[in-house]
């Protein structure tokens, strides 16, 4: 296939880059049970259910954040409360942790807080609250009521859409805390009834998330051929979004693949090349590799370390988050001889597992492959129009060659 990218990368991306985003666990616990939760129902199951993080704990991650952001001149680090449900912790209490991390950091410093939810517990108070910390947030939502409740459900078995719907609804009056929407692909709906039932919520940001498996455990309606059903659902929620006559929303990985075909490192950890600049903070305090990884293999996200005993440089010195760092070197020999290496980056490193090691290709290979060359076609198309309006000349082989 013919397929160029303007950005050649280098062996030698591999020099430690500091963390960015701090994902601290406030609470353990949730009110659903979503069947695909790899927090609960993976195979490194977490044991933190139910309990709020402790404030010792968050008082010492707070000085742990400003001590890395101020070493590596990260001024604007950017704190994730998670969970579990991290507004089961309080909206009070959260709005008390951001001002702390706040203080902890000091002047010349700009953070930003976002909470990810299920946005159950979103109602005028925790808003209030949140809104004056400057907390933005973020909700899971998977597309219409049949569509998201097929797999967001609490214990009883009853669905959870209308109950979000109902939180979202307040969050859209107070745009300036409406971080967007985060979905996981499910084959089984129609994919422009779910984008489009995603943005009747009127989302800044939407985040299509691929379900988490691996080449020892695939991921539902993924076989092991040469099929790309991921691709083809992908494909048509970017004909839907890309084709509209005016923005309706980002979608965060269409997004980063226009942006590294077009050579510009990647912000997210499931495509590109760039090196992570994820760390999670557990509710004991332990310091932990993404919670993704918990689909892999038991002990997988553990790195021995803590935030009474050790630094976040600690944590960049570890085998494991070196490894994640290594660029292109640290692929696999498949992926380092494959065209869009630079844009794929061999896909989000969980996926990559392959019963006893993560030296291969994502699961989701061949799908990425197909959903990458696609949108660079097409863009590719739009910018070969434009420069041949505007100077009555074709393009000299469109932006990626």
């Amino acid at each position: 296939m013919d397929v160029f990218v303007a950005r050649q990368p280098a062996d030698d991306e591999s020099a430690a880059a500091p963390f960015r985003e701090f994902v601290v666990k406030v609470h353990g616990g949730c009110q659903l049970a979503c069947d695909y939760c790899f927090m609960y129902q993976s195979v490194d199951a977490w044991s933190a259910r139910s309990r709020p993080m402790p404030m010792p704990v968050l008082k010492q991650t707070a000085r742990r954040i400003a001590e890395h952001a101020h070493r590596h001149a990260v001024t604007r680090p950017r704190v994730v409360f998670h969970g579990g449900e991290p507004l089961l912790f309080g909206p009070a209490r959260l709005a008390g942790a951001a001002e702390l991390i706040r203080r902890e950091l000091g002047p010349g410093m700009d953070p930003e807080f976002t909470v990810q939810s299920n946005g159950l517990a979103l109602d005028d108070r925790a808003l209030t609250h949140l809104a004056g910390a400057g907390i933005r947030v973020g909700v899971s939502l998977d597309g219409s009521a049949e569509q998201n409740d097929r797999h967001r459900r609490f214990r009883s078995g009853r669905g959870s859409h209308d109950l979000v719907a109902r939180g979202l609804a307040l969050l859209r009056e107070k745009p300036e805390m409406y971080a967007g929407l985060l979905a996981v692909v499910d084959l089984a709906n129609d994919p422009v009834e779910t984008y489009e039932s995603l943005i009747a919520f009127a989302p800044p940001h939407l985040d299509l998330l691929l379900p988490h498996g691996n080449w020892a455990a695939p991921p539902p309606g993924r076989p092991n051929d040469d099929s790309t059903p991921y691709a083809d659902w992908l494909i048509a929620v970017f004909e839907r979004w890309y084709s509209a006559p005016r923005a309706e929303t980002t979608i965060r990985l269409f997004q980063e693949i226009i942006l590294g075909l077009f050579g510009r490192d990647s912000r997210s950890e499931s495509i590109g090349l760039s090196p992570v600049g994820v760390i999670v903070v557990d509710v004991s305090g332990a310091i932990e590799q993404v919670d993704a990884l918990r689909t892999t293999y038991a002990g997988a996200v553990d790195t021995a370390l803590n935030v009474f005993d050790n630094s976040f440089d600690d944590a960049l010195r570890h085998a494991e988050v070196r490894a994640r760092q290594g660029g292109l070197k640290n692929l696999s020999a498949t992926c380092r001889k494959c065209p869009l290496v630079a844009v794929c980056g061999a896909g989000y490193y969980p996926h990559r597992y392959t019963g006893r090691d993560f030296d291969a290709p994502s699961v989701y290979c061949r799908d990425l492959f197909k959903l990458i060359a696609h949108i660079r076609a097409r863009v590719s198309a739009d910018v070969a129009r434009i420069v041949k309006t505007r100077t009555g000349r074709p393009s000299p082989g469109g932006p990626f060659h």
